[in-house]
């Protein structure tokens, strides 16, 4: 059993540890599963003065998330986490919210489809969209950065790689929180990691992937963005855990953008757990990751 010198993530492991179903339980079904990521995220606060409406993009169901203080002109698309079969504008709306207002940016939180009801590319396609819409309606590629976290960190990895392919511009930038890359869990921080991942298994991730890629190959940049060619993508900020089975994925991450000429920037934040940036009101090494990420795309933004 591994101990840990911050005493936050100690309090916050007991509580994903007091969530766990009992032993001999019945595991929830699909729908109770997004019910209760949508509740978790319902439960969280914003920052004061924030505010979020609901919009339509292109068919595409969204969420507009405005802090106070947002410079005219700043966007960011955010594409929420959930392994492609959960997850919701409502799940992620606290943490787009902090990410908006680190930012100084409104952002719109994208409702894409999920699986296995819609297996990809429908994800990619729909972000896409909402992309699409917002250049439409006003927004400057120069002045948006695309963010997601978990699925949602590889989503935007993958289309990046689809606007790359359809000669579409790249944004400012790309955010990308514990992305998920690799379908092929070829990493082995999966094994290495398994015991100190209170989140994540190799188990769970194989099940997510099935569903999403609904027989398609795994090495599909569209659904496995590690295997595209990464030359000519906006730059990357990549924040990670040290104790994630997905450690990994953004190790190779980084050497391949690196080996492309991306300018990418690694972040490996020590003890700390997958997406620990939505446990904000707990723990200050996520306010800590989201004001450094702040910082980050406040600079690429413009004024």
């Amino acid at each position: 059993m591994s101990s840990w010198k911050d005493p936050e993530i100690a309090g916050v492991r007991a509580l994903l540890a007091s969530r766990q179903p009992a032993p001999g339980a019945p595991p929830p079904s699909r729908q109770e599963q997004r019910a209760a990521m949508d509740a978790f995220g319902e439960m969280g606060a914003l920052p004061s003065g924030c505010f979020h409406e609901p919009l339509t993009a292109s068919g595409v169901k969204c969420e507009r998330v405005a802090p106070l203080g947002a410079v005219d002109g700043r966007r960011i698309l955010y594409l929420h986490g959930g392994g492609y079969v959960g997850g919701s504008p409502r799940s992620h709306r606290p943490l787009a919210a902090r990410l908006a207002e680190a930012a100084r940016s409104t952002a719109i939180v994208a409702e894409y489809r999920l699986a296995p009801e819609h297996p990809c590319p429908a994800a990619v396609e729909d972000a896409l969209a909402v992309y699409r819409w917002m250049l439409d309606h006003g927004a400057e590629p120069e002045r948006t950065v695309i963010a997601g976290d978990s699925a949602g960190g590889g989503l935007t990895l993958a289309m990046a790689l689809a606007l790359k392919d359809q000669g579409l511009p790249q944004p400012a930038g790309l955010l990308l929180i514990s992305p998920w890359v690799d379908l092929t869990q070829s990493h082995d921080t999966h094994a290495s990691k398994a015991a100190d991942d209170p989140m994540i298994s190799k188990d769970r991730l194989d099940e997510s992937a099935a569903a999403y890629l609904g027989g398609s190959d795994p090495r599909d940049p569209m659904a496995s963005p590690l295997f595209g060619d990464l030359a000519g993508l906006a730059p990357l900020l990549i924040q990670v855990g040290s104790e994630e089975a997905l450690l990994g994925d953004s190790l190779m991450l980084a050497e391949r953008a690196g080996h492309a000429r991306v300018d990418v920037r690694l972040e490996v934040w020590p003890e700390m757990i997958h997406v620990w940036h939505a446990f904000g009101g707990q723990l200050a090494a996520a306010r800590r990751a989201i004001a450094a990420a702040g910082v980050w795309m406040d600079g690429r933004l413009g004024g």
